[in-house]
């Protein structure tokens, strides 16, 4: 089957997560990619556990690692040094999430590489980029306070939360995998690679979209709201008869279609509720009409009567519960990936499809050879 990057070679010093998902999104299309990691634990998730599968592999180090080939170099040692240097030669794209510095001083750097490679495309994730910042720990939990995210996350009550998954990471890496791509189209139309940077601080402030458009246009400094909206109205969790529904109405017309499932036509008329704007202002009143009615049924009914209406509901699932509505909508979101006795171990399936080079899961994550 042809594959969209299968021209490309891509050699990985990259460890945890924000790197190895960029290149483990361009090995699913196709990509050569070549996993160098350190003698003896290799990357930090490979001992980052529970939970672990049916071998006794950390789960964490098989969500971010599969399509790749793994070579152990121990790069304080000067012969598998030069290996190092050997294959950045001939790579098409180097990634790597070092303290800033250290691929320098290691003679891997990108102004060294470039000489002798000068189509390289050379991608360097940090945490808070090469200047002032080069010295601080980039941490997801760190970055996700530091940049604000936790500020709006949680009850306005309550403590700050942190997503429940390492989300600065995974954006980090979307936006790595961006720019490389970029880097390779710039690079087939001029010959010339280029260094790409993204750093995990930057890259959650481009993502905080319009929380961080109410700060730098509008002069607002966002808090948290639970799980409201700032913008836009009823769009939370509502309580029902036997747990929460979710409720994100994002129009007029839904909303009228929401009081008429409820039964309560005389909202959408009133001028407190017939516009967003108005609903924004007036949402402590909202809540309370919707809620009273919300009681009289269990969520689940409630979500399928506006979904059949086109309004926009459900509850609250967990990550079973989403794999299985995923499934029961033919999304297929498990893919099985073989191991090298034939076996296969089960991951989440690529998100991007493609009619002509889809993603292939040609190979599960590799233990650390010895």
């Amino acid at each position: 089957m042809p594959s969209a990057l299968g021209d490309l070679q891509v050699l990985d010093f990259s460890r945890v997560l924000a790197g190895p998902f960029a290149t483990m999104l361009m090995a699913d299309l196709g990509a050569a990619v070549t996993k160098i990691e350190r003698p003896g634990t290799g990357d930090d998730t490979r001992s980052w556990g529970p939970p672990y599968d049916d071998r006794g592999t950390a789960t964490y180090f098989q969500s971010v690692n599969r399509n790749k080939d793994v070579v152990v170099l121990d790069l304080t040692d000067p012969e598998d040094l030069a290996e190092a240097r050997r294959l950045a030669g001939t790579a098409d794209v180097v990634v790597e999430n070092f303290r800033p510095g250290v691929m320098d001083r290691l003679g891997l750097g990108y102004e060294q590489l470039c000489t002798g490679n000068p189509g390289l495309v050379y991608c360097s994730v940090t945490g808070f980029g090469r200047g002032a910042g080069a010295d601080l720990p980039g941490y997801d939990l760190l970055i996700q306070a530091l940049g604000g995210l936790m500020h709006i996350t949680g009850t306005p009550d309550g403590e700050p939360q942190k997503v429940g998954v390492a989300v600065v990471d995974v954006l980090s890496g979307l936006f790595a995998a961006v720019g490389i791509l970029a880097a390779l189209r710039h690079r087939d139309a001029t010959g010339a690679g280029q260094r790409v940077e993204v750093d995990l601080l930057s890259s959650l402030l481009g993502a905080l979209v319009n929380q961080a458009s109410a700060y730098t246009s509008g002069g607002v400094v966002p808090g948290r709201m639970g799980n409201r909206h700032p913008s836009i109205a009823p769009y939370e969790l509502l309580p029902a008869a036997d747990g929460d529904l979710v409720l994100a109405v994002g129009n007029d017309r839904q909303f009228r279609a929401l009081c008429a499932v409820l039964g309560v036509e005389d909202l959408a008329d009133d001028p407190r509720f017939a516009t967003n704007p108005a609903r924004v202002a007036n949402r402590v009143a909202l809540r309370a009409r919707l809620t009273e009615r919300l009681a009289a049924r269990p969520a689940a009914d409630w979500a399928a009567a506006c979904t059949a209406a086109r309004v926009p509901a459900g509850v609250v699932n967990d990550v079973a519960g989403a794999f299985r509505l995923a499934t029961e909508l033919g999304l297929a979101p498990v893919v099985g990936v073989p191991r090298p006795d034939g076996s296969l171990i089960h991951l989440v399936r690529n998100p991007i499809g493609l009619s002509r080079t889809p993603p292939t899961y040609r190979s599960a994550p590799a233990p650390l050879p010895e």
